[in-house]
């Protein structure tokens, strides 16, 4: 039995069968009965299994065909020898080949047959032809009684003995002459030989036989040529399906006839070009050489000639022993967690993946999973889980195995190894502080100062061992530093406190403040007068005007506010540079020290000068009647213990630090340390010309989002669009001066024809950097101000300030303008109801309150109806429902969210907006191409108003964000072109943004959200999948440290069921919970409305709102973001339910509230008709039929109805009011 043991184990492995019979030879192609050893340059015979049928030996080198080769292979029909080098066959080559059908021996060498060759064929297809065959014995195809076919054109013959065929009574074809088949052929009884139309194929030597029983004879050779009237082509032999093994080579025959002679060529697939180097067609055919998996599929042989042409087809099918595409590695693991091992293979048929340890099966239950890729996944790793496993891919053509080591650690919650301490530094100096920890997986320590996290910049730097180090310690540094060590199994924190201690002594710049700020006030102040004459001094003269004029803040205290940043930032430059002039060289390879620049008495002094001290924003909460019931219009008083919270005009918050190159207010990539320029990023990563079609939502889920931008965050531009050393234009320009910060265009860009770089000016900074330093006498980094409040409140409706609510707001793309015209329509349909409802309301009241419900309705169409669809069910669940407002909470807008994590609709724009009709088809004017559309409301007013928009939005497609397909050329090359000589590069313009606020690079914000914090950009595999992406991160970034937040998120493969990635999804929850949570007016907070107020609101749809307010919109669908089949999914308007305001109505006349009204008439009670006082909800029986109440102040009274009795007395008792059935026994006393 011993020896048998291998093949019942290779049974086990293979799944299959194991016959006791030869293998299939080796580098041979098996299949079921069929064996092919062709191009294998064999000179024998091969051994083969007994059971073969079909024996395909074609283009090897064979030179002998042995006596009994084929004695065993009873089976065997087929037979297929040509194009070897056969010289010579033995007279009893092909004896036992009873069931011999198909016998190819053409294109070889024979010279001679013995008489014996084919004796015992019973039924046979002979081919010899192409041989050198000079000579036939008689006795040759004697026993061949059943031979059909015969060819031995082109050999050597130059007679054939006389009775050779007389015996094949059978034989239809002979010389590829065929007398029976072919009609074209007649023989007349006189022995003539009629041709009908002849063909080149007729052509050669004929000769006339007779026999008898008496013998036979044959005249001499005639010979025929042809001279052929045009033909087109047709197959003499077509291609076959072909079975091949890799590695090995084959032939396509194919050949064709036809006048003219047809040109044969080959495709494959659906057309596709042949690969030159291997696949080489011959006059006979396409030969395939080292054939590999690519070449498995369809070829065509076309044959062509001036008359016309025809085309065979076969399949190349190739197969292939298992071979590892992806082989496993070993692993270390710590307990409880889950790891896989990769093991992936490929081979025709498709290798089976099965998996092994220890030489055993994995046990059928537990933690063990094989993922139908072939990777091993095994969920909480235990230590008994520790070992060698082995991946085998198994196919009928062989086992290839792969052994790997799993080594299991025992976890280890994380462990301070030595705490940070308090300590002090001086203004102007640098300090390490130490925090190290220890735990299994090692610990990530990270850094928090006021809540928020410490990132790498100019600033601040954090090593890999946990030492955090402050560069220029200001009084701004001074505070509480938290350090947290932190791995999968949990985390453990530590305070410090740094102290910083300031220097009285004089600084070096503080003899150039003076100076300075009378330089800065008037550079400033030029370059803001000059803008601001060239803009509104007269009409725009081109789209950039428009474009400058949309983004020009109108409100007077931003504007001032803006340029007093200005002026504060632009005197420490100018202070700066006539320091550096006295300096032989950089501190500490540092370009200079901020807090040694100026000491705190000139600092304040500068923040009084500059306008700083005198624009700061102190928010007066003391009409608490007004601010317990309704919102200000900016946003102030919203959380009553932090005034300032969320309101317009006040700096962006921070969950990280910000990451500027100087740690001041440099953008990265501005210095010494270059970044890839926004330009070259948006053209390798972001540009695509492919639009791929949302199949779940409508474009309205992308303008929704817009819509809600306009409502929550909108930065403060730059007051001046030229520069302020020498108040050339921005436009003009292409160097880092303040503020212009172009974005460079890189060599080869073809838009360098027009430019060198493209427009682009920074933000306007904060006072002083952080919106309290100038109080503090210190220096915080650059910061950017929320020209708008942070809540969902309506903003881009009513505006953030006294002054913006009084007036309607510029809007730039008719989309856009057809949404805000949508919810002042709704906002003034509201306030006629409820004027009608509440007669006795005064204008503020039915602005406001009509304000209010606006509100609620964009907060309930926004969380319930819109994030649903963005962040799907996962990111719901970690929003998780409303508990009540906190305020504990800042909703204030995250400088993060607003320039990238928001920006990610940009990639949801379609590049044309789609106009429809009441039927939804295109209008007459047709669509509108993206970058025809922006400063052009002409077009609503003359093409048909705002329904056709708002329909496009509702009744198309949205895109789908696809990481290789992010921005459309509407968006890169063509925004805008009619504002700007170079057009507006939407991807470049949201990078360069980041950078121009001091957004953490993409690695930081990961570590933030509890991702791996990346050293290689593999590292990003499980977040960007795309490896052409990730090669395209690496050549523009060098390291991951250095993407970009905008681009990386971008990229970042979608979560199932969302339209989000996993740090945009991290970044959306932080935002919407904040603003959600924070915000004292959210409409689900209880006594912002009543109960059926509420339970109305509820009812809110964008549906509704776009029934309630288009021109003419008649059908929507039940939930306008959801794509919905026209015209059967769609719903009559007067299915949609609505808000009914009913609810808000008062219920008396002089101004009472209805709430007032029903507390009164609860306190006063009722009095019934008998005079006695009733108290409120009191129930009596004013008789045995009468039950009465009194409720609100109101007596109500009801008649007891007697049902009908079943008896044929009745009996009134005393006390009730109904009769009952009596006992006819009873005595009439008794009654």
């Amino acid at each position: 039995m011993a020896p048998r043991l291998p093949c019942w184990t290779t049974c086990f492995l293979l799944v299959v069968w194991c016959p006791p019979a030869l293998p299939c030879p080796s580098r041979c192609l098996c299949s079921k009965s069929t064996v092919r050893c062709m191009h294998l340059l064999l000179d024998h015979i091969p051994q083969v299994p007994q059971q073969t049928t079909v024996l395909d030996l074609r283009f090897n080198r064979i030179r002998e065909i042995p006596g009994s080769v084929f004695k065993k292979l009873k089976n065997l029909n087929t037979l297929l020898l040509n194009n070897n080098q056969i010289r010579q066959i033995s007279r009893n080559a092909f004896e036992g080949l009873e069931n011999l059908l198909y016998l190819y021996l053409y294109k070889n060498e024979i010279h001679a047959l013995d008489k014996q060759t084919f004796k015992g064929l019973r039924s046979l297809e002979h081919y010899i032809h192409f041989n050198q065959i000079e000579t036939l014995q008689p006795e040759t195809f004697g026993d061949l009684v059943k031979l059909e076919r015969l060819f031995l054109h082109n050999n050597k013959l130059s007679k054939i003995p006389a009775g050779s065929f007389s015996h094949l009574d059978s034989l239809k074809r002979l010389h590829s002459l065929d007398l029976e088949d072919d009609t074209r052929l007649n023989l007349f009884d006189d022995g003539t030989l009629m041709i009908r139309n002849t063909r080149e194929s007729d052509q050669g030597e004929y000769q006339c036989m007779a026999r008898n029983s008496a013998g036979e004879v044959k005249t001499q050779n005639a010979m025929l040529r042809y001279s052929s009237p045009p033909a087109k082509p047709s197959f003499i032999i077509q291609p076959q399906d072909t079975e091949v093994l890799v590695g090995t080579s084959t032939t396509l025959e194919c050949m064709a006839t036809g006048h003219p002679h047809p040109h044969v060529t080959w495709t494959r697939g659906s057309g596709e070009a042949l690969d030159g180097s291997r696949h080489l067609a011959t006059s006979g055919g396409l030969y395939l050489q080292n054939v590999t998996l690519q070449d498995h599929g369809r070829f065509t042989c076309h044959a062509a000639n001036n008359q016309g042409s025809v085309q065979a087809t076969a399949n190349i099918i190739v197969q292939a022993p298992p071979q590892f595409t992806r082989i496993p590695k070993d692993q270390m693991v710590i307990e409880g967690h889950s790891v896989e091992f990769l093991c992936e293979a490929e081979g025709n048929p498709p290798p089976i993946i099965a998996w092994t340890k220890a030489g055993g099966q994995l046990p059928q239950e537990g933690p063990h999973t094989v993922l139908s890729s072939g990777t091993l996944r095994i969920d909480h790793v235990a230590h008994h889980d520790q070992g060698q496993y082995e991946c085998q891919a198994v196919s009928p053509l062989g086992v290839k195995k792969a052994s790997v080591r799993l080594t299991v650690k025992p976890k280890a919650l994380p462990v301070f190894t030595q705490l940070p301490q308090d300590t002090s530094i001086q203004v102007g100096k640098n300090i390490n502080i130490s925090c190290h920890a220890r735990g299994e997986p090692q610990p990530v320590i990270t850094w928090n100062k006021a809540g928020v996290q410490i990132t790498e910049s100019g600033k601040f730097h954090v090593s890999g061992e946990g030492v955090l180090t402050i560069y220029d310690a200001g009084q701004a540094d001074q505070g509480k530093y938290e350090c947290v060590a932190r791995n999968p199994f949990g985390l453990v924190a530590a305070n410090m406190f740094l102290t910083v201690i300031a220097i009285q002594a004089r600084q070096a710049g503080d003899d150039f403040v003076e100076s300075s700020i009378l330089d800065a006030v008037q550079r400033v102040d030029s370059a803001i007068n000059s803008t601001r004459r060239h803009l509104f001094s007269q009409k725009p003269r081109t789209p950039a005007d428009l474009l400058a004029q949309f983004r020009y803040p109108h409100d007077p205290f931003t504007v001032e506010t803006a340029r007093a940043g200005e002026i504060f930032e632009y005197t420490l430059l100018l202070t700066q540079e006539h320091v550096k002039q006295g300096l032989t060289a950089h501190l500490e390879g540092r370009e200079f020290r901020y807090n040694d620049l100026v000491s705190p008495r000139y600092l304040s002094l500068l923040a009084n000068l500059s306008g700083c001290t005198a624009h700061r924003q102190v928010p007066d909460c003391s009409d608490l009647c007004f601010h317990q019931k309704y919102r200000a219009a900016d946003g102030t008083c919203n959380n009553l213990q932090h005034p300032a919270w969320g309101a317009s005009r006040t700096a962006f918050e921070r969950i990280l630090k910000p990451a500027y190159e100087n740690g001041f207010n440099l953008p990265r990539g501005a210095g010494r340390r270059p970044l890839p320029p926004p330009s070259l990023v948006s053209t390798e990563l972001a540009a695509t010309a492919t639009v791929t079609p949302d199949d779940r939502y409508t474009h309205m889920l992308m303008q929704w989002g817009q819509f809600l931008d306009h409502d929550l965050g909108h930065t403060v531009p730059a007051l001046s669009t030229a520069r302020f050393s020498d108040g050339r234009p921005c436009s003009a320009v292409c160097t880092n001066d303040p503020p212009c910060f172009p974005i460079q265009l890189p060599d080869g860009d073809p838009r360098r024809a027009h430019a060198a770089c493209l427009f682009f000016a920074r933000s306007s900074p904060v006072c002083g950097g952080g919106a309290t330093s100038p109080a503090t006498r210190s220096l915080y980094a650059r910061e950017q101000a929320n020209q708008l409040t942070a809540y969902l409140d309506g903003s881009n409706v009513y505006g953030s300030s006294e002054r913006e609510s009084r007036a309607l707001r510029d809007l730039a793309q008719p989309a856009l303008t057809a949404m805000h015209t949508l919810w002042l329509r709704e906002h003034n349909r509201l306030a006629a109801e409820l004027r009608a409802l509440n007669p006795h309301w005064d204008g503020d009241t039915l602005y406001h309150e009509a304000r209010k419900i606006v509100g609620a309705e964009l907060q309930h169409i926004t969380y319930s109806h819109w994030l649903p669809k963005i962040l799907g069910e996962p990111g719901m669940r970690l929003l998780r429902g409303y508990r009540g407002y906190d305020p504990s909470v800042n909703a204030g807008i995250l400088n993060s969210f607003a320039t990238a994590a928001f920006r990610f609709g940009h990639t949801l724009i379609s590049p044309v907006l789609q106009r429809l009709n009441g039927s939804f088809g295109e209008i007459p004017e047709g669509h509108l191409p993206l970058h025809e559309a922006f400063f052009a409301p002409s077009r609503i007013i003359d093409e048909g108003g705002i329904d056709p928009l708002l329909r496009g939005l509702f009744g198309t497609a949205a895109e789908l964000r696809v990481p290789s397909q992010l921005l459309s050329p509407e968006r890169t090359e063509k925004l805008f072109s009619s504002a700007r000589s170079v057009a507006w590069d939407l991807a470049a313009t949201d990078i360069q943004r980041g950078r121009d606020h001091g957004i953490p690079p993409y690695a930081d914000f990961r570590v933030f959200c509890n991702l791996s914090s990346p050293e290689r950009f593999e590292d990003l595999r499980n977040e960007i999948r795309d490896a052409g992406i990730r090669q395209k991160l690496k050549k523009l970034y060098g390291s991951p440290g250095n993407i970009d937040l905008w681009p990386a998120l971008m990229v970042e493969d979608l979560i199932p069921g969302t339209r989000v990635g996993p740090t945009l999804m991290c970044l959306f929850v932080t935002q919407f919970q904040r603003l959600r949570d924070g915000d004292r007016f959210w409409y689900e907070n209880p006594g912002v409305f009543t109960p059926a107020q509420l339970t109305q609101l509820r009812q809110a749809s964008l549906g509704r709102v776009l029934c309630d307010n288009g021109d003419n919109i008649q059908q929507v669908q039940a939930d306008v973001f959801v794509k919905a089949q026209y015209p059967q999914e769609y719903l009559s308007c007067s299915e949609i339910p609505q808000v009914d305001l009913r609810v808000w109505q008062d219920c008396c006349e002089g101004g009472c509230a209805i709430n007032k009204l029903e507390a009164r008439l609860r306190q006063a009670g009722c009095t019934d008709d008998e005079g006695i006082q009733r108290r409120d909800q009191e129930h009596w029986m004013k008789d045995d039929c009468i039950r009465c109440t009194c409720k609100s102040g109101q007596v109500t009274c009801v008649v007891e109805t007697c049902p009908l009795a079943a008896c044929p007395r009745l009996e009134s008792v005393k006390g009730t009011c109904c009769p009952v059935c009596g006992d006819p026994a009873d005595s009439p006393e008794k009654r």
